[in-house]
């Protein structure tokens, strides 16, 4: 079953990531810029989402996804950790997010033979 250890496992194995303590939890930073955080209980996390795309998975996946009122006009989206297929989805959902906030030259160059993109160590 995922925890927040493997959220914090699969978060620092991006380029230039960092974990900082904030509100009491951990989040996860890229180029000074929040990517990812685990709240107090460490069932779920909440990571960045447009506000279009996080309302589409709220509607097609409300078990999994959903959004505290407090966050209601943020650009974050929650996870159930125990509603994730897996650790392919839990990177794949942390790898959108920092790519949203990632610096430009540490995204993977599209076509290219050598993939840059950031892999679990």
């Amino acid at each position: 079953m995922l925890d927040a250890d493997e959220v914090r496992r699969i978060a620092l194995s991006f380029p230039q990531t960092r974990e900082k303590q904030r509100w009491g939890h951990p989040t996860f930073d890229v180029a000074g810029r929040m990517f990812v955080t685990v709240p107090d209980d460490q069932t779920s996390f909440a990571v960045r989402c447009p506000r279009l795309e996080r309302d589409e998975l709220i509607l097609a996946e409300p078990d999994k996804f959903w959004v505290p009122r407090h966050e209601a006009g943020s650009n974050w989206v929650r996870a159930r950790l125990a509603a994730l297929e897996g650790a392919d989805e839990l990177r794949d959902i942390l790898l959108d997010s920092w790519r949203q906030v990632a610096p430009p030259e540490l995204h993977p160059v599209e076509g290219n033979r050598q993939d840059r993109s950031p892999r679990p160590r």
